[in-house]
């Protein structure tokens, strides 16, 4: 993995930091140049950007050089930059090769440092894709292996693609290369060189975080391949992948639609929600016996690798089946698994009613293989009404990771206005279940489902607002936590299959107030005490607002993460309102100021709007915002908070509306103009401190608004 020349022979040696010390003086020269690009780059990209280098490796002899020769043909180098690694050197190296060749192993370390860090400069300024031939260990028969790889390299590097070519063709190449001397080397000492390269180099990328291939096709496809993995490299990033799911995501819903419209979704996880095992793994099991091999399951090194369960890792999967099978076999493979597989039936069912429904979208959304739950579903009669997102091959051009799941929800909520239950079993569907209207947690049994789902389920529940109840698939599972904590809900009960089937949902279940809790009977006693006036008024519903804000709106906008400084020195995760830059507070005057502006010393980033009436609200109060959050003191009637609504609504149809009050009378949710309001607009919800069945409308002294700001004499 570095970019040294060739040499015919290497001592090993003990390497010291290259930036300590004193250099030789070429080393000023390229360390001056070095600081001179890095000068050049600032202002030039954006911040955060990294550029995609590409390493194409293997061992002396393996047609490197024949192949950037045909890459160079086919991509062309509008976009690419081509770098051999010996000419990259000598371009850096006062006195070329010659001179590099005789220093000792620690200025040549820090040169190839120098030569890659320089290559990731210059593609961050000129925003081309690199594509680095290069050498990761030096290995001459019957002395020992030297690795040459730097510290730069695996900071640099974005991708590996590793040329696996025979140590037969190989042996021949060096031999028939009259450009080049290189020392004689048997086929098995080429072999035995390829194999610890291999096995070191995989594991490298997995633990940097780099994607790694090997690339073992016929000379004659060997360019056509590699050019077609290097403009998905170019051109695959996390951002575009999720723009690329949500499109498919769009096409299933135009192709569904009919009339009546679809108004409900229902979204599910495959492997081990719709039926017990786990694809991935049938599938690797599947191909090691048809080779007859007695390997494990190689997506585990993937994912207990410090890449986890990242885009990056569902990206390294994806070249892992790449590398695996071709096509063709990757389709036999899919099929053999898939008739081993057996649905629940209680998902069968569900499945069978949902397609008599035409106002009902069924989706399976998958990490794993999409291909095996297109052919499982197909195979149950239901391809034709549920339809299967997942990706597994670069020709999919996607993959599904936790976050893409979670998104297609949200999207099919507040894009799509749709009624979204989402069903999952682990940790992976846990932002997706979060997301939902309607959360499902799929139990199996102990020996078979995820072993970290338990204390993270604990956690989404406790501490981000996650509700959801649990379906137990076999009937005699074991529940998950407690069905206090996780209800149980049925396939086979009537009530829960058509709550989530029916057509528009009860409003109840977009209404949160805290009437019965112990905060809402300490934070409105101030509120009802006819001695507090003025600022001590104002406060108590500040208070109100603030209470609100952390304990109910963070759990039904959600939160994100980011990254800020620890008071320790280090970065660390700190929390914010999910699309808190994209939301909009409202305050209604002039009794929902001291609520609103407490709501705003919570969500800081959040756009800050006084209005006495609806058309204060202008579209650019709207332009691109994600959630726009109603403040009021109290809601009799809900006449005028419904007018607000109305003429947002006007103005965006697609945006979340969240009312906030301290105050609600009850019978506003039961009849009246908000009432229908809250029943039929999927994408309005209400947060109150408490529901009163007191009729009462303040007047004068007792008017709410005056009592806030002390004009209680007033006529």
């Amino acid at each position: 993995m570095t970019l040294g020349a060739p040499q015919e022979s290497a001592r090993p040696t003990s390497l010291r930091d290259a930036s300590s010390g004193e250099l030789p003086s070429t080393a000023t020269t390229a360390d001056k140049q070095s600081t001179q690009l890095t000068r050049t780059k600032v202002n030039s990209v954006p911040n955060g950007f990294k550029p995609i280098i590409v390493g194409i490796y293997g061992i002396p002899g393996c047609g490197k050089t024949f192949l950037f020769d045909q890459l160079k043909l086919e991509l062309g180098e509008d976009c690419y930059e081509f770098y051999e690694g010996s000419q990259m050197i000598a371009s850096l190296v006062p006195g070329g090769l010659a001179a590099f060749q005789k220093l000792d192993e620690e200025y040549k370390s820090h040169w190839r440092e120098v030569a890659i860090d320089t290559i990731g400069k210059n593609c961050l300024i000129s925003g081309k894709t690199a594509v680095v031939a290069g050498h990761f260990m030096f290995w001459q028969e019957g002395e020992v292996g030297q690795r040459v790889y730097t510290r730069k390299d695996l900071n640099t590097f974005t991708n590996i693609l590793y040329l696996d070519t025979p140590a037969e063709i190989v042996a021949q190449r060096r031999q028939n290369d009259t450009l080049r001397s290189r020392s004689t080397a048997s086929v098995e000492h080429l072999r035995n060189w390829q194999n610890v390269e291999k096995i070191e180099l995989r594991d490298l990328c997995r633990q940097h975080g780099i994607l790694f291939s090997l690339i073992t096709s016929p000379t004659s496809m060997l360019p056509n391949k590699i050019a077609r993995l290097l403009r998905d490299f170019r051109y695959h990033t996390e951002e575009e992948n999720l723009r690329r799911v949500e499109i498919k995501l769009d096409d299933i819903v135009v192709r569904s639609s009919c009339q009546p419209a679809l108004d409900v979704a229902l979204v599910m996880d495959g492997d081990r929600t719709l039926a017990a095992p786990d694809t991935g793994m049938l599938f690797w099991k599947t191909l090691s016996n048809s080779k007859s091999r007695n390997e494990d399951n190689p997506l585990k090194g993937i994912f207990s690798s410090p890449m986890g369960y990242s885009y990056t890792a569902f990206r390294q999967a994806a070249l892992l089946y790449e590398e695996a099978v071709d096509d063709h076999e990757f389709d036999v493979i899919c099929e053999k698994v898939a008739v081993t597989v057996t649905m629940h039936p209680e998902f069968v069912s569900l499945l069978r009613l949902v397609a008599d429904k035409d106002h009902v979208l069924a989706v399976v959304v998958t990490c794993g293989l999409g291909n095996v739950w297109d052919k499982i579903l197909a195979r149950e009669g239901l391809s034709e009404r549920v339809k299967v997102i997942g990706g597994s091959r670069i020709a999919d051009g996607f993959v599904v990771t936790a976050s893409v799941k979670a998104a297609l929800v949200s999207r099919l909520r507040d894009v799509h206005h749709m009624y979204v239950s989402a069903f999952g079993d682990s940790t992976l569907d846990l932002g997706m279940l979060g997301e939902a209207h309607e959360a499902v947690v799929v139990v199996g049994e102990e020996h078979t489902r995820s072993m970290t789902m338990e204390k993270d389920l604990l956690h989404a529940i406790d501490n981000d607002g996650l509700r959801a109840s649990q379906v137990l698939l076999p009937p005699h599972a074991s529940p998950r936590l407690d069905t206090t904590k996780l209800p149980q809900v049925r396939f086979t009960d009537k009530e829960f299959t058509e709550s989530i089937l029916r057509r528009c949902k009860p409003a109840s279940l977009r209404i949160v107030h805290a009437t019965d809790r112990s905060a809402a009977k300490l934070l409105m006693t101030p509120m009802r005490d006819a001695t507090v006036a003025g600022p001590a008024l104002r406060k108590a519903h500040g208070e109100v607002g603030s209470y609100l804000a952390i304990e109910f709106l963070t759990g039904m906008i959600g939160l994100e993460e980011y990254t800020i400084p620890h008071v320790q020195g280090h970065p660390t995760s700190g929390f914010r309102l999910r699309h808190e830059q994209q939301t909009t507070i409202v305050a209604l005057m002039r009794g929902g100021e001291p609520m609103a502006l407490s709501v705003n010393s919570v969500f800081q980033l959040a756009m800050f709007v006084h209005a006495t009436q609806p058309s204060d609200i202008k579209p650019h109060h709207l332009h691109k915002q994600r959630n726009v959050l109603l403040v009021d003191s109290v809601v009799n009637s809900g006449k005028s908070v419904a007018e607000f609504i109305q003429h947002i609504r006007s103005l965006d149809t697609t945006v979340r509306i969240i009312v906030i009050a301290g105050v609600v009378q009850a019978q506003s949710l039961s009849e009246g103009v908000f009432s229908r309001a809250l029943e039929h607009d999927m994408n309005l919800s209400l947060v109150a401190l408490r529901l009163s069945n007191n009729k009462f409308t303040g007047k004068r002294t007792t008017d709410t608004g005056n009592r806030l700001f002390n004009t209680t004499h007033l006529s």
